[in-house]
């Protein structure tokens, strides 16, 4: 499974940014999709999840500001985020789970800095 991510950035605060995520190879039984952070000195959380029957997880500090959503012809997930503030600032990582054989995999990071 190969996870390619984009849309971070640079952006004020107050503002919005759309993170895509687009999942190709063997993707047959990834269950759930989803966005985590890492700011520096900081450990990796989640930001939110959605499952292939469109269960959705946000974390309580992006409740109400950011919408997650997947496209299933695609295979893509995205991240709507609005209402930005600098503790927003942090790499964003797609993870994808693989329920069948208790993989997770990993894209690779797209910074997203809100500026004050």
């Amino acid at each position: 499974v190969q996870l390619q991510a984009s849309g971070g950035g640079l952006v004020q605060a107050g503002g919005s940014l759309r993170l895509s995520c687009a999942a190709s190879g063997s993707i047959f039984s990834i269950n759930v999709m989803g966005w985590y952070r890492q700011a520096p000195g900081k450990e990796r959380e989640l930001v939110a999840s959605i499952t292939r029957g469109d269960t959705i997880n946000y974390a309580d500090s992006v409740k109400g500001r950011f919408t997650i959503a997947r496209d299933n012809a695609k295979n893509t997930v995205y991240l709507q985020m609005n209402s930005l503030k600098p503790e927003d600032t942090a790499f964003y990582y797609c993870n994808a789970y693989d329920s069948y054989y208790g993989m997770n995999y990993w894209g690779k990071g797209t910074q997203v800095t809100v500026s004050s």
